[in-house]
C-alpha cells in the first residue's frame, strides 16, 4: 500500500530535517531559499531537496559507468589505480568535510560532488580533447555532465535537479592556469565553490599516488615548495589543503566577503604542484601513448555514428543533429565498451 504524503506522521519526521537546515550558517544554501526545480515538485516526505538530488544522481546509468572510465592512466597494471568513480567518491568526501567544518549544507556539496564528472568521456581528458576538436561547438565534460542530468537520463526526461546542484556541476571546472581559476565562473553557492576546490584537492593527490605506483615520479621529485608547505606525504598534503580551505574561507566569512579559498602560500604551492603534474605525469610520453590510442578509438566511433545516427541505441535526443547524437553516445561509453564496440565495427587497425 502506497504511503500517503499527507500522513501527519511524515510531517513530524521531516521537521527535524528542516530544523537542521535552519541551524546551518546563514551563508549556506537551503531548501527554503532554493531557486527550485524547472518543473516544480511536491517536497519529498523524508528528504530535503538536495538529498533528493543526490539520490537521483547516484541511481543514474551515467554514474554507474564511472567505475569503468579512466581518470589518468589507461589500461593500468595495478588494481589500485584511481578510476573516475573512485575520484568522484574522494571529491564528495573532501567536499563534505569542508562543508561540515564551515557549517554549510553538506547535502548540496555531496550532490554536486557525485554529479560533477558524469559527462567525462572514455579515456579521460584525452577522449575529451578529441571530441572537443571534432564537434562544431566543442566539448567540455562539465557541460556534458549538465546535459546528462538535464536531458539524457531518465529516458530523455532528465532528473529535474535543483538550480543550485545544476550550477555547481557546470561551474566545477578550472583551467590549467590555477586551481583558483574561474573558467566557467564561480558558483553562487559556497557549497558549489567547495566542490570546485575539492575536485583539485582530490585529483592532485590521488594522481600523485598513481604516478608513484607507475614509477613515473617519487615523493622526492615533488617541488620543494609543495613538500615544505603542503607536506611530505599524501595524508599531510590532503590535511593541509582541507585545513587551509576551512581556515581561510572562515576568515572571508568574518570579513563579510564570503568565498571558498586557500591561503596564499598554500595556493601558490598547490599551483606549483599542479604544474609539476602536467609536466611530469599528464604529458609524460608513456601516459600519452595509451591516451593517443584512446583518442583514435573515440574519433573512429564518433565518425562512424555521426554518419549513421540510426545505429545509436538510445542515450541521445532523436531530433538533435547527427554530430550531437554521436557525441552524446560516444562520450557516455566506458573505456572497455568503446574499445569492444570499435573492434566489433572493425574500426581499429590490426596493429591496435
Amino acid at each position: 500500500m502506497a504511503t500517503d504524503p499527507r500522513d501527519p506522521r511524515l510531517a513530524r519526521l521531516r521537521a527535524p530535517l528542516e530544523a537542521h537546515e535552519t541551524a546551518l550558517s546563514p551563508l549556506s544554501a537551503r531548501e527554503a531559499t532554493s531557486a527550485g526545480r524547472e518543473v516544480p515538485e511536491e517536497p519529498d516526505p523524508l528528504r530535503l531537496a538536495y538529498q533528493v538530488d543526490r539520490d537521483r544522481i547516484i541511481h543514474t546509468r551515467a554514474f554507474r559507468r564511472l567505475k569503468h572510465k579512466t581518470q589518468v592512466f589507461v589500461h593500468p597494471d595495478s588494481d589500485h589505480v584511481v578510476t573516475r568513480m573512485t575520484h568522484t567518491i574522494e571529491v564528495q568526501q573532501v567536499a563534505r568535510t569542508i562543508a561540515r567544518a564551515l557549517n554549510l549544507n553538506e547535502d548540496l556539496a555531496e550532490a554536486i560532488g557525485w554529479g560533477h564528472d558524469l559527462g567525462h568521456t572514455p579515456f579521460g581528458h584525452a577522449g575529451e580533447e578529441t571530441l572537443a576538436a571534432l564537434l562544431p561547438e566543442g566539448f567540455r565534460h562539465n557541460e556534458q555532465s549538465l546535459r546528462i542530468v538535464d536531458l539524457l537520463e531518465n529516458g530523455g526526461a532528465g532528473l529535474n535537479l535543483t538550480a543550485e546542484t545544476r550550477e555547481g556541476i557546470l561551474k566545477h571546472s578550472k583551467t590549467r592556469e590555477s586551481v583558483a581559476a574561474e573558467a566557467w565562473g564561480n558558483a553562487s553557492t559556497l557549497e558549489g565553490q567547495i566542490v570546485k576546490l575539492a575536485d583539485s584537492i582530490a585529483y592532485l593527490n590521488h594522481d600523485i599516488q598513481d604516478a608513484i605506483r607507475a614509477e613515473l615520479i617519487a615523493e622526492s621529485h615533488l617541488p620543494a615548495v609543495a613538500r615544505t608547505v603542503l607536506g611530505a606525504t599524501h595524508s599531510e598534503r590532503v590535511a593541509t589543503l582541507v585545513t587551509s580551505c576551512v581556515v581561510a574561507s572562515h576568515a572571508t566569512f568574518e570579513a563579510g566577503t564570503p568565498a571558498i579559498v586557500l591561503d596564499e602560500a598554500v595556493l601558490a604551492a598547490t599551483d606549483a604542484l599542479r604544474e609539476f603534474m602536467f609536466e611530469r605525469v599528464y604529458l609524460h610520453p608513456s601516459t600519452l601513448h595509451e591516451a593517443r590510442r584512446g583518442q583514435r578509438i573515440v574519433e573512429a566511433l564518433f565518425t562512424y555514428y555521426e554518419a549513421l545516427p540510426e545505429a545509436i541505441p538510445g542515450w541521445s535526443q532523436p531530433d538533435d543533429p547527427p554530430w550531437r547524437r554521436a557525441a552524446d553516445y560516444v562520450s557516455g561509453m566506458t573505456d572497455g565498451y568503446a574499445e569492444a564496440r570499435a573492434r566489433m565495427l572493425r574500426l581499429l587497425p590490426a596493429s591496435d
